[in-house]
């Protein structure tokens, strides 16, 4: 099976931070995430441009906060929902408007801070060269992050690589690059994918879909709620929301194993 198409110089993507990217742009979905927001949006800015936030219903002030530090940048566009619908909603919400202004790809990170910005150049150079692929991060964990959240992902993504037959390497990192038209059609033609379930559900059925799949590590810094850290993860609520998402994912699954079996065995002879 061949690896992912790799660009001439990765190095030379960085230069987008001054030349704007006309087809791939950085998605930031935010939801009460205090004064992390505007760190989080300036380190980004830093590797790439354009950078778009969608701020989810947000009650903290921080998406005023963000408005007012970037009025007179250019190359960042600040959206806003009326109602907080969750990560899912927001990030279709971008995606919409993405296409209307021409774009193709979005790269999804998350406005805590938890997202390697400096990978963004990297992650983005991936997509140029294999458009049609998914770029999905593989969180390498350092001495900050919760044991109980690394170990909670190990079941999700067990499942997640049962239902790919291998192709994700993680389920739950929501530092990707998605091409925007597949997942579209994916989230219009379903009432799912809009909370907690959107990282596994879009990533399992872009894969079905035929989207090859490239990993790629990535490192996640957890900050301490005295750093100005947020979470909004509820392990009783999200865990239960995860059985759910595989469930459903397992029932479309099922029929769907003679056909992906072919299409790995295509894939290996190539």
């Amino acid at each position: 099976m061949p690896g992912p198409r790799l660009p001439a110089s990765l190095a030379a993507s960085t230069g987008a931070a001054n030349h704007p990217s006309t087809s791939h742009l950085v998605l930031i979905p935010s939801y009460n995430t205090g004064p992390r927001l505007c760190a989080t949006v300036a380190e980004a800015c830093q590797y790439w441009h354009p950078v778009w936030v969608m701020i989810d219903g947000s009650t903290d002030g921080s998406g005023a906060a963000l408005t007012k530090q970037r009025r007179k940048d250019a190359s960042v566009l600040v959206l806003q929902r009326d109602r907080n619908g969750g990560k899912g909603a927001a990030v279709l919400e971008g995606m919409r408007e993405a296409v209307v202004r021409g774009f193709s790809h979005v790269l999804v990170m998350d406005a805590d801070g938890q997202h390697p910005a400096s990978s963004i150049p990297e992650f983005m150079a991936l997509s140029q060269a294999n458009p049609e692929a998914l770029i999905l991060g593989v969180p390498v964990f350092d001495s900050s992050a919760p044991w109980l959240r690394v170990a909670g992902r190990l079941l999700s993504n067990a499942w997640a690589k049962l239902e790919t037959l291998g192709a994700i390497g993680d389920s739950l990192f929501g530092f990707r690059v998605y091409p925007i038209a597949p997942l579209l059609s994916i989230m219009d033609s379903s009432r799912w994918m809009r909370r907690f379930d959107f990282d596994v559900e879009a990533a399992v059925r872009l894969s079905w879909l035929g989207a090859p799949t490239i990993n790629r590590p990535a490192s996640v810094r957890y900050f301490r709620a005295e750093e100005g850290g947020v979470s909004h993860f509820r392990y009783g609520r999200d865990n239960l929301l995860l059985t759910a998402v595989h469930a459903r994912l397992m029932a479309g699954f099922i029929p769907r194993i003679p056909s992906l079996i072919a299409r790995r065995v295509r894939s290996s002879h190539y």
